[in-house]
């Protein structure tokens, strides 16, 4: 984990490039998400437009960005949603909309829910409402309405097992499907539309 640190405490606010096309918003008091999630996925990607293109992505530039300013404004289940969320809500849509990425990527329940609020979409829904199962749901659906000409709204699983570990067998298969499956799709939309995307290496 040492060599993940120094990205971890960059990541206060946000880091990288908002003109750069993929955007990742975490949920700020599980840090270690880019970790156990979006490190594995992004090799997946990698592997499959390497073994397509024989090019990877240049990812030096890909924004991160915590959607909330610290973690004491992360909603909790009996107060959902407040007043300092809805001025988060506000500020995110004036960035997004100004630099419209083209993969749009959360993780877990809150920030997925959140990225919902600044696009408007209702039913506005509770905590309860984004286990993994509707997650992975949403997942397939952004995926089968993919449209490079607009913000793909892509939700990711925050975790896949209570303890947050992948110890026994079968969370470990569970784990390394899914990376497998959403690195897949994801390597699969960019392969498809790569002359939209100026993130190549030479």
């Amino acid at each position: 984990m040492d060599k993940y640190t120094p990205l971890i405490d960059k990541l206060k606010r946000e880091s990288g490039e908002r003109t750069f096309p993929i955007w990742l918003l975490f949920n700020p008091k599980h840090p270690v998400v880019s970790h156990y999630i979006w490190t594995p996925v992004l090799t997946e990607i990698q592997d499959i437009v390497y073994r397509e293109m024989h090019t990877r992505i240049n990812t030096t530039d890909i924004y991160f960005r915590n959607v909330v300013e610290d973690s004491t404004k992360v909603p909790k289940t009996a107060n959902w949603w407040g007043p300092q969320v809805g001025a988060e809500i506000d500020r995110f849509r004036e960035i997004v909309l100004e630099h419209n990425p083209k993969l749009l990527i959360s993780f877990g329940a809150f920030p997925f829910e959140f990225m919902r609020r600044v696009y408007d979409i209702k039913p506005e829904k509770g905590p309860k409402s984004w286990g993994n199962s509707e997650l992975g749901h949403e997942f397939i659906k952004s995926m089968e309405n993919f449209d490079i000409n607009n913000t793909n709204r892509i939700p990711l699983l925050r975790h896949m097992a209570s303890s947050g570990k992948y110890k026994e067998d079968r969370n470990q298969d569970y784990y390394e499907n899914y990376i497998h499956f959403v690195g897949t799709k994801i390597a699969e939309k960019i392969i498809e539309n790569k002359d939209s995307f100026n993130f190549w290496f030479d």
